[in-house]
């Protein structure tokens, strides 16, 4: 997650702000609607909610994840198709960072239910908000300092590596005390970096780590906790699997091709930005994994959602692909196979 702060580029909010929120808007309420008719039928179903689970987390942690996005998946197949300077591609990024902050907040908020009583969800709530505001005008300040380090020397040496990541260990350590979740200060750390040699750095430095290792070892963990076996066995759970899967495509994927085609987007452009916002990817595996972790769901409902995310990630890109028409000049690899 902090890596994807890194990424994040808050100039892209600036050019298309108006078309991002109301498609970042449709991706966010239509989901929420959705799991507000979901969840009095899955709490009476015994065994998908925590026992301490009542209608209001129900409904704000179903929505969250159905309403969340792949935001990195989405990033990578922007940037592999050569879409980060299209009006498609701005769009598509910038909404779906202003959904997964939204869906981010809103998970804040359930963890903070599960307290225990008002004091511990006020703390939550607000140590993070003040969190976040420290972080990103001091912090970004006294962050600035070690940026103008790593431009001077033009690298990032091994002091200045450590320095981040005790920094990086704090921020999440922080988080995780107040309440939310350790994510939260990872994130919020990586987007209050400065730009330029030192994100560069750090991301040729920790992201090979981290794809080649600490993300398979997530997905294996998430593996672990995943039951397919209770769905197959069980034709009612499996219906509840195909219900919540349909809900997500259609909350998701079509109420974003709506409001883009609102906001004046060509049709195949903005069906592929429904295609895009739909994918769950990673994000969703991080918010099913906080869920059962903190006893919101249990292992069938965790089981569901991962077969969303499945499915959804695995739309995504084939769908961008088919609907990008080569002929249009956006798709990378079918460039470099045509001769010059």
């Amino acid at each position: 997650m902090f890596l994807v702060g890194l990424d994040f580029r808050t100039d892209l909010f600036r050019t298309r702000m108006t078309s991002a929120v109301s498609v970042s808007l449709a991706g966010i309420l239509v989901p929420f609607g959705l799991a507000a008719c979901l969840a009095p039928w899955l709490l009476g179903m015994p065994g998908l909610f925590g026992e301490k689970a009542k209608m209001f987390e129900a409904v704000l942690f179903l929505g969250a994840a159905i309403s969340i996005t792949a935001f990195p998946m989405l990033a990578r197949i922007i940037y592999e198709r050569k879409l980060s300077g299209t009006a498609l591609g701005t769009l598509a990024l910038s909404a779906g960072a202003i959904d997964d902050m939204a869906a981010w907040c809103i998970l804040a908020v359930v963890l903070a239910s599960f307290g225990e009583g008002p004091a511990t969800a006020v703390k939550a709530i607000a140590g993070g908000v003040l969190y976040g505001v420290v972080v990103l005008t001091a912090g970004r300040w006294l962050l600035g300092r070690l940026g103008r380090i790593a431009d001077r020397s033009a690298t990032v040496g091994n002091p200045l590596l450590a320095a981040v990541l005790s920094l990086l260990m704090l921020a999440a350590w922080i988080t995780d005390v107040i309440g939310i979740h350790a994510v939260f200060g990872g994130f919020l750390l990586g987007v209050a970096m400065p730009r330029g040699v030192l994100s560069r750095e750090l991301q040729q430095k920790l992201e090979p780590f981290a794809v080649v290792f600490l993300v398979p070892m997530f997905f294996t963990f998430s593996g672990l906790n995943t039951q397919m076996n209770i769905m197959v066995g069980n034709g009612i759970l499996l219906m509840v699997a195909m219900v919540i899967l349909l809900a997500s495509v259609a909350g998701k994927g079509v109420a974003c091709w709506a409001a883009a085609r609102m906001s004046g987007i060509d049709n195949r452009s903005a069906l592929a930005v429904g295609a895009l916002m739909n994918s769950r990817g990673l994000m969703e595996l991080i918010i099913a994994n906080i869920g059962l972790q903190k006893g919101v769901i249990t292992p069938a409902l965790f089981s569901m959602l991962v077969l969303m995310a499945i499915v959804t990630t695995l739309m995504a890109s084939p769908l961008v692909d088919f609907l990008l028409h080569p002929r249009e000049g956006k798709l990378a690899h079918v460039r470099a196979a045509q001769p010059e």
